[in-house]
């Protein structure tokens, strides 16, 4: 609980304790006025008008003459009956009256006395009754207002006790624990659980502690050798590697990262990193791809002169991310760059692409010889087959189609990885290229019982491809969704204006893509692990580099269980 929230809990009760105190008197005492009041003026004033009517009689009898006082007094009696009894006695006093004033004799006289006197009576019982509900509502005041000023006092006497040391006790521990800081005893902690100002506090002072004791139990020596262990060690890596604060003020550079820059330690080294790159082409580079890395764009490998011939460097940036001592909060305190050499891998690289070239070149022509000579054996000019001949035939050609199209996606991804693929922008209409596609599988969905669906929605924008390498991605997506169906569903082609752009689906009703595979569908020879279907794992990959080179997109959208959906968002005119 909160100091302050303690200190208004302790001055309210007592506010409110004092308030009941003071309710509590008034109560009592407005009690014990009211049955006081009802003795003074109710029976005090019956017993004064029969003793006022006793000396009237007494006058009367002595002058032999009727007063008007008595019946003054008689009236005013009348008036103040509050006793139960005392009505009759008043009636009968007044009955007794009217006689003695027709024939005032000693007998009526008498009467009058003794109906005064038993008024008188009754009222004095009745004030002695009174008083003594008086009395007991007194004692009850006396015995309510104690057991509430004893129940004040005790509330009042706890918190005289606990209120103040509760505030005093842990300043005064805060206090000794900060005489041992100064006294560099570092180890001293303060432990308050509370979850108030004290609370807050105890935390702030042992993070203070961590800090000064952490700064204690290192020493310069000990920074320096670890600042030259750390040095010795970027200096022998292999690897280029720049180091950068948060102000991208240029920490370190190895031997690797200077002898590819061409530049000295003390022209780089404590230099802003913008600074060094207005005069240094390696330098200005690595800044726009720091840039380009916050904001996750793809990063080809660089081309830099080294060890004497070109050489191919693969950027890595790594942020430098501490919990400072005390603190919860993760902070970037810089970040440092690794330029991995890659020229071997990208050798090996060309070498694969050179052989699937030249191997997938040299297939073509014997594979076209081959279908040749299939068409040929089916002329039945040479001679009839028969029914197992012909079986065979088509066996071998469907075989010969199928690695001609094995060779044909070779050819097409050792182009694009070359960079040998040409795009030929021009402006076309969506329809033609859809239906070009749909026509190229239509007998392949025949085959497999598929029906092919196209919603192509009207006044779509003209759009900015290479037509021919446009129809055979779609034709390609067409050709996946039919493989990948269920005999007898539907695979639909969807073409609509998304903003600028001309959005192409192909959606089917397949088993669909497991989310942990999404990303990777995309990645050359990547086929989903447990599918039974044919390919090479290199139509998708053609596809998005054919799409992405004409500034397009392509994704998917896939559940397992739910089929599969591929999009292809190309820019419109």
């Amino acid at each position: 609980m909160k100091i302050k929230t303690k200190l208004t809990l302790g001055v309210g009760l007592l506010f409110f304790l004092i308030i009941l105190l003071v309710s509590l008197g008034v109560r009592q005492v407005h009690k014990l006025s009211n049955d006081t009041e009802n003795i003074l003026v109710a029976n005090y004033n019956s017993v004064e008008y029969s003793r006022n009517m006793l000396k009237e009689l007494d006058k009367i009898e002595f002058e032999n003459k009727l007063s008007d006082k008595f019946s003054t007094y008689l009236e005013l009696q009348s008036n103040n009956i509050t006793e139960i009894g005392e009505k009759e006695l008043t009636q009968s006093l007044v009955e007794d009256f009217s006689e003695y004033k027709k024939n005032p004799k000693d007998a009526f006289a008498n009467k009058i006395r003794k109906d005064l006197n038993d008024i008188m009576k009754l009222n004095m019982d009745a004030i002695q009754r009174k008083s003594l509900v008086a009395s007991k509502t007194a004692q009850d005041a006396i015995l309510w207002i104690s057991i509430t000023g004893a129940m004040c006092f005790m509330i009042a006497f706890s918190l005289l006790i606990n209120l103040p040391s509760s505030i005093a006790n842990p300043i005064k521990d805060l206090s000794e624990s900060i005489r041992q800081i100064a006294a560099k005893n570092y180890h001293q902690r303060v432990h308050f659980e509370d979850h108030n100002e004290f609370g807050d506090l105890a935390k702030s002072f042992n993070t203070m502690a961590e800090k000064l004791q952490e700064y204690n139990d290192s020493s310069l020596a000990k920074l320096m050798m670890e600042k030259k262990r750390i040095e010795t060690l970027i200096n022998n890596m292999h690897d280029p590697v720049i180091g950068l604060d948060d102000k991208q003020t240029i920490l370190f550079a190895n031997e690797e990262a200077l002898k590819i820059s061409g530049l000295k330690a003390n022209e780089i080294i404590g230099k802003l990193a913008q600074q060094v790159a207005l005069t240094n082409d390696l330098i200005r580079t690595l800044l726009i791809d720091l840039m380009d890395s916050e904001t996750n764009k793809k990063q080809e490998a660089m081309k830099i002169y080294a060890d004497k011939k070109e050489s191919y460097f693969e950027r890595q940036l790594v942020p430098i991310v501490i919990i400072p001592t005390g603190e919860k909060e993760k902070r970037q305190i810089g970040s440092f760059i690794i330029l991995k050499n890659v020229t071997a891998y990208k050798e090996l690289d060309f070498a694969k692409t050179n052989f699937i070239s030249t191997v997938s070149h040299e297939f073509k022509t014997p594979i076209a010889s081959m279908k040749m000579s299939l068409q040929l054996l089916e002329n039945e000019g040479i001679g009839k087959l028969n029914e197992e001949q012909k079986g065979l035939i088509h066996s071998i050609y469907d075989d010969a189609n199928r690695l001609l199209k094995t060779t044909g996606e070779l050819l097409n991804i050792t182009q694009v990885e070359s960079g040998k693929s040409k795009i030929n922008i021009e402006s076309s209409e969506v329809s033609p290229i859809i239906m070009e596609a749909v026509e190229a599988t239509k007998n392949l969905a025949e085959q497999n019982k598929i029906t092919l669906q196209l919603l192509i929605d009207d006044d779509l924008p003209k759009i900015k491809i290479d037509k021919e390498k446009t129809v055979w991605v779609v034709s390609n997506l067409i050709s996946n969704a039919i493989r990948y169906s269920y005999e007898n569903s539907i695979v639909i082609i969807k073409a609509k204006k998304a903003t600028n752009n001309v959005m192409i689906s192909v959606v089917d009703s397949g088993l669909g893509i497991s989310s942990q595979y999404k990303d990777k569908v995309f990645d050359k020879y990547f086929r989903v692990p447990g599918t039974d279907k044919e390919g090479t794992g290199l139509g998708l990959a053609i596809s998005k580099e054919f799409i992405e080179a004409q500034g397009g997109t392509i994704s998917v959208e896939s559940e397992l269980g739910s089929g599969s959906s591929f999009i292809v968002t190309l820019k419109g005119l």
